[in-house]
Parts: structure tokens; sequence; C-alpha cells
């Protein structure tokens, strides 16, 4: 079904709600932005709007943790990135909200304040409900349209990311739209044979991923590295020694070793367990194959000659498709799985990489330019790859049939 883009509106002298992901790493102390990634990606949308009165609503954390709060420095970093004027109104729909963005004229920026100081914006919520909630109807009033580019809080079901799209025209931004239309070719017009790299510690939507890909033929091959090899090796009978079955434990992914088991007993040919692992042994980096793990050593990244044979897998593979680390890549010595299958990743013909711990890595290793696309959501990335529809996507599909 279409979803609206930025084409369809024609925003000129109008009054856009335009909804961002600028969540970020930042200082407790001094409230600076760390790491403005999030920043760059909406560039382009906010330029293609330059024309319209701009009304950005965003979010940086969630209520109780440390990093909850105003989005001043928000405003300024975007400031600098964009270098033109971005005014933060510290308020989201009261009288001072209003009047700003009633005051403002074509090519003004303003940013409101942090939109998850409203509560109604922390709750889940039906499509139905969002659109009926205060935060909805007030901020709908201020503007002409909607438009969403906040990819990464696509599979949230929040007022403004459902609600706003049934009540006003909608499109999606640049991003949001690029995220959906690359990720949706995974599951259709993707050069064979696709291979699925499946790591780090999100062991329960790893496992849901396999699933789906493996059940309707989207990947040839599933490779499993990190924490979520660590639950196919339980599943295929391996002990992978204590301290590893009890970060398992302490996960509380003991469930999901029985769903492995059942993927392996239909896949086994399809599922690729990385035959040796290096563990800490001593202080230092040792290896062993899987059938002779010690008992004592956490498992820390997989082995030199599995590495090998998995970098010729990938290199086999026309598109890989990656989501997160093959150990504990943050110490040197555990870092080779990680880098080198990234590496060899980046160089296939159709190469997408989810979110988070993985698209920091290769900022750090400098390939983010060899990637088709490194996506801004680790988990919309992964909730897409599971087959699920994404709620801001339906909503946006709801906007494009209510209102074209």
């Amino acid at each position: 079904m279409p979803i609206g883009t930025l084409r369809d509106l024609g925003c000129s002298g109008k009054t856009v709600l335009l909804r961002l992901d600028l969540n970020s790493p930042i200082d407790p102390t001094t409230h600076l932005i760390l790491d403005d990634k999030r920043f760059r990606e909406h560039l382009p949308t906010i330029r293609a709007l330059s024309d319209s009165r701009l009304v950005i609503i965003t979010h940086q954390s969630r209520p109780g943790k440390k990093d909850f709060t105003t989005l001043e420095s928000h405003a300024e970093k975007l400031e600098e990135l964009l270098g033109t004027p971005v005014m933060y109104i510290d308020s989201i729909f009261g009288r001072h909200a209003k009047e700003a963005v009633h005051a403002a004229k074509p090519g003004d920026i303003l940013m409101l304040e942090n939109v998850r100081f409203a509560a109604e914006e922390n709750l889940t919520m039906k499509p139905e409900e969002a659109k009926k909630t205060h935060l909805v109807r007030r901020l709908s009033s201020m503007a002409d349209f909607f438009v969403n580019d906040a990819f990464g809080t696509a599979h949230r079901s929040q007022p403004t990311v459902v609600g706003l799209p049934l009540v006003m025209k909608s499109a999606a931004g640049l991003l949001m739209e690029k995220e959906v239309s690359t990720l949706s070719k995974v599951f259709s017009g993707a050069p064979r044979p696709v291979c699925m790299v499946l790591g780090g510690t999100k062991v329960d939507d790893s496992i849901e991923v396999a699933a789906h890909v493996l059940e309707n033929g989207i990947a040839d091959t599933v490779i499993v590295i990190g924490v979520v090899a660590n639950v196919f090796y339980l599943a295929a009978g391996y002990d992978i020694g204590k301290p590893s079955t009890q970060l398992i434990e302490q996960l509380k992914y003991q469930g999901e070793i029985k769903k492995a088991q059942v993927i392996l007993a239909k896949f086994s040919d399809r599922v690729i367990m990385p035959a040796s692992v290096a563990v800490r042994q001593n202080g230092r980096r040792v290896e062993y194959p899987i059938d002779r793990i010690p008992s004592d050593t956490p498992v820390m990244d997989l082995g030199i000659d599995a590495l090998a044979a998995l970098v010729t897998t990938l290199k086999k593979s026309g598109t890989v498709v990656f989501n997160g680390p093959a150990g504990v890549f943050e110490e040197p010595d555990f870092a080779t799985g990680t880098f080198e299958l990234l590496r060899a990743a980046s160089k296939v013909e159709f190469s997408v990489v989810g979110g988070g711990h993985t698209a920091a890595v290769i900022e750090k290793l400098g390939i983010e330019n060899d990637f088709t696309h490194i996506s801004t959501g680790g988990g919309a990335c992964i909730e897409f790859l599971t087959g699920k529809k994404l709620p801001a996507v339906e909503a946006l599909e709801e906007s494009y049939k209510l209102f074209g």
C-alpha cells in the first residue's frame, strides 16, 4: 500500500509538523551532544522543507533515564549543522508554542520541547485512541501537514507516530522513505544468494528474524554470531562453558533455546554456526573448536578458522543483511570477528546493516560509504525484518487512504 512522499504534499509556504528522531548520546553534566549521526541523517528532509514554516517534534530518552532532558542543545546542534537559525521553544503545545508557530514565517525552523515530556507520548496505544489524545489534537491544530522522518521510532505505537497521520494529510520524510524502500528490497528483488548475519545480544529478535526469513525463502543462509550463536550452540547440544551459559540465563533467553532447536531441525543446512570460538583464558585470547570449549572460560569472539569460512560464504553472496556484532568488539583482542565480517559484508553487491552498535563499529572502521544502506533504527529495522508492519508505516498508509 502506498505512503505519501514529500513530492505529494506541496509544502511551500505551509506549516509542517516534522517528527524526527534526534535521540542521541549526551554528556549528563554539560548536556552536549556526543554523536550527531542522527542529526546528519535528517538534514536532507529538513532542507527539502526549507520554504515551509517548519515545526520539529522530537524526543530525547524517556522518563526515568539520566539523559531525559530538554532539547536546547539539540536545537543548537541542528543550527550548527544546517548553518541556519533553529529556534528552541520550551513548550510542546502550550500558549508559548502556539504563539511562536503562529508568528513564524516561511523558512523559519522551530524545535518544540522534548515531546516525551508530555505523558501521553510515553503510552503505547492504537491509532484510533492516539488521534483523540490532547497531544495530537493540540499539535495538529498548529499546522497544515505532518511529515514523519523518524524511522528510529517507527516500531513504536505512540501518539505523534500513529495519531497525527490519522488527523492530517501526512507523508514520509526522505529518510523514512529511503529506509522503507531499501529494507523492502531485502524481501523482493535483492540479488541472490541472500545471507543474513545475526549477532549481538538481542537473541529473541534475531531468532524471530531467522525463522521468518528461512520459512519464507527470503534468505538462502543465516549466519549466527555473538550471543545468538551461543544459543544455537546450546540448541545443537554443545557445552559453551559456565560463564556464557550463565549470561544467557541472566538475559532470560533460556526459552529461545527451544526456538533455535526448531529452526535447526527444519533448516540445519541453511543455518551456519562458527566452527570455533575465541575465549578469554588467563587474561588472553585462546581459540577452541566448539566441541571443546573449556567449562570455566567465557566465549568472547569467533575463531580465526571459523572466520575464514564465514568470509568465504559472504564473498559468494549477492546480498548481506548484517545485524549485531560477533563478540566483545570493544576489546582489541576480541574485535577481529566483528571487524573482518563487516569488511567482507561491505564488498557485496547489496549490503544492509541494522543500526545500533554495528553502525558505530562501521564508522570506526571508516567503511560506512562501502555499504548500500546503514539503518538509523536498530529496533525498527529488526522488527521490519521479522516481516511485521511497522506502526508508523501503517499510519502513513492509512493517512494516504484518508487524505490522498
